[in-house]
């Protein structure tokens, strides 16, 4: 078995157990694959999209309409890309970005992704500091203090299990939905002018808010996301049952993500219908908050925009976390603990949030809401191009690699985006930078260069070499393991003792070893006596002869066993002096034991242990010997 189908075998994720689905029938088995969508989904209808959406709504009425729908079909096709991959190769996009490119090329690509969710994430913050903002007056900055804390929200989430993390962002999507609804019945809009909106055509004043919309609709994190969170379903490992699987993600992104058009399209139809019609330019949130109050003459539409806008704000906290954990891990091969990650992340954001809010305020919050979805754009070709040469890439997918007509449609709209956002490059750059210097053009060209050629890499690139197959990939990994192990050699053992009962596990472990590599064996003890930790082992305590007395014991009782021994009384800070005795008598293992302490007893009796075995690169065996201890003592 290859190691991608171990892993789409395995029955363990990192959200919890795999939920089985090989044992429903009819409509309970359709029902046990919809979820990822809609964690997906919660991106398409985060803050952003609405900044974009109450931009184009309020400056070129119902125009943009079909942008969104553009941008949604790019979207269904691009997650069901995303789902095939993760269920047909086991392997998630980062994943296989690892395994395909080289390492330079990776932490590049990394970097950009890592950039994304920072942008994401951004549009996260400023959307919650808003929705606290508008339904409880709290202050702006009052409101970045309050979302460095609700990272710890996807913590507790994570511990319920996959499924009620699922059952907890559709409550969100609800949420969303139903405020909507809400505000789209009572805006009264114009129908004729939304049906004439599906009609494409574009002001070029409009590009600008346009790709915004395609970047806050269509996010290069998402792609990952999905292709990640498809394998917490346990499918079959055959043809047909991935057949199954593809099906059944495809209708549950199609649905999903076509509910997240609806609210989008929402967003605009009021902004179009209650601000453009009026002549009214939205430059704010609040602002359209507002005005909703004094244009509909009720309470409740502001009050529905506020509790959706939090409620957008918090289902993508969870998600942006989430993807950024899988693309850390998937590009770089690191596991960083969930909080851990999700503070970092959530401090990259804060930081431009409150530099803005502190220096251009409210207008300036906007701006950048905007700015944040721009910057998604940008990023996306680095993501959908990869995922199009994987997924039509018959060595990886096999029968399920893309046909001809996705192909075609799949590297359109790659192409579209692409273009798009070269003119957007260009038409800002030909803005910022006017008629400077020629040394300041340069300046500018040099990085723009260097992504272009990395994009022009990652498109031709497969076109002239042969793509490579994961399962080879990862089996060289495992050659690479497998000819660097070589035997211990194993000639001085080392033994730290507590001068306790739970010494006699110890030293059991420590001969068992001495027999098996024929080595010989060092007793360590430290005295810590106050007196000793000063004056060090000029200082004598009774505590300290009695150590001495009782090393020398157990040094004659090993001997008499007929193994080397020796024994070494130290004095001082225990894991300092254990360190300093195993270097100097060049030890080539340490064999200790472990108290057993958890929490406040860690900071009481100290964690020597873990100081001792950071310090050296030897290995050291790690004793429970509490147990026997406490056995005595009862």
């Amino acid at each position: 078995m290859n190691a991608a189908s171990t892993q789409n075998r395995s029955q363990e994720t990192d959200y919890g157990p795999k939920i089985d689905v090989k044992k429903r029938r009819g409509m309970r088995r359709l029902l046990a694959f919809v979820g990822p969508a809609y964690l997906v989904s919660v991106g398409y209808m985060d803050p952003g999209n609405w900044a974009t959406d109450i931009e184009g709504g309020a400056r070129f009425g119902y125009m943009l309409i079909w942008v969104l729908l553009m941008s949604n079909l790019m979207a269904v096709l691009l997650q069901a890309l995303c789902s095939r991959l993760g269920i047909v190769t086991g392997l998630d996009l980062a994943q296989g970005c690892r395994r395909e490119y080289p390492r330079p090329l990776n932490l590049f690509l990394w970097l950009l992704a890592e950039i994304a969710i920072a942008a994401t994430d951004l549009a996260e913050v400023l959307g919650t500091i808003v929705g606290l903002n508008l339904l409880f007056g709290l202050p702006l900055l009052w409101g970045c203090a309050v979302t460095a804390f609700d990272t710890f929200l996807l913590l507790a989430l994570q511990r319920l299990g996959m499924r009620k993390m699922e059952a907890f962002i559709v409550m969100l999507v609800a949420t969303i939905g139903g405020c909507f609804l809400i505000e789209v019945y009572l805006a009264k809009p114009d129908w004729g002018g939304i049906a004439a909106g599906f009609v494409p055509h574009l002001d070029p004043s409009a590009l600008y808010v346009a790709i915004g919309m395609i970047g806050a609709t269509v996010m290069p994190h998402n792609l990952y996301l999905h292709s990640s969170l498809v394998q917490s379903r346990a499918v079959s490992n055959t043809i047909t049952g991935k057949k199954e699987a593809c099906k059944f993600n495809l209708i549950d992104s199609a649905v999903a993500l076509n509910a997240a058009f609806l609210v989008n399209a929402a967003i605009l139809i009021m902004a179009a219908a209650d601000f453009h019609s009026r002549g009214i330019v939205v430059t704010e949130i609040q602002q359209a908050h507002s005005l909703l109050d004094g244009l509909l003459g009720t309470s409740l539409a502001p009050i529905a925009f506020a509790v959706a806008l939090l409620a957008a704000g918090q289902s993508s906290t969870i998600t942006g976390t989430l993807s950024g954990q899988i693309i850390m891990e998937g590009f770089l091969n690191i596991r960083m603990r969930p909080w851990l990650r999700r503070l970092l992340t959530r401090s990259i954001a804060l930081i431009p949030a409150v530099v803005v809010l502190a220096l251009a305020g409210d207008k300036g919050l906007y701006r950048l809401l905007i700015l944040s979805q721009v910057i998604l754009s940008l990023q996306l070709p680095f993501a959908t191009i990869p995922l199009i040469h994987f997924t039509s890439d018959t060595k990886k997918m096999g029968v399920f690699a893309n046909r001809t007509w996705v192909k075609v449609v799949a590297w359109s709209i790659a192409a579209i985006i692409v273009a798009l956002n070269l003119k957007l490059v260009f038409d800002e750059l030909s803005g910022w930078l006017g008629s400077s210097p020629a040394w300041v053009w340069v300046a500018a060209m040099i990085p723009l260069t260097l992504i272009l050629g990395v994009l022009a890499y990652i498109t031709f690139g497969p076109l002239f070499r042969p793509g490579r197959t994961w399962e080879s990939a990862i089996t060289t990994d495992a050659h690479l393991v497998a000819d660097a192990v070589e035997p211990l050699q194993i000639r001085h053992i080392g033994v730290a003792l507590q001068h306790a009962a739970g010494d006699a596990v110890i030293i059991s472990a420590a001969v068992a070893e001495a027999r098996v590599h024929r080595a010989r064996l060092t007793l360590l003890h430290v005295v810590d006596a106050p007196g000793t930790i000063l004056l060090g082992q000029d200082s004598w305590s009774l505590h300290g002869a009695e150590d001495e007395s009782y090393l020398e014991s157990l040094t004659r009782e090993i001997e008499e066993r007929d193994l080397p021994v020796e024994s070494i009384l130290l004095h001082g800070h225990p894991p300092e002096e254990i360190v300093k005795a195993v270097i100097e008598a060049g030890i080539d293992m340490l064999v200790m034991g472990s108290h057993g302490h958890r929490g406040l007893d860690d900071l009481v009796f100290g964690q020597t242990v873990s100081a001792v075995r950071h310090a050296l690169n030897i290995p050291v065996m790690v004793v429970r010997s509490y147990g026997l201890e406490r056995a005595q003592r009862d």
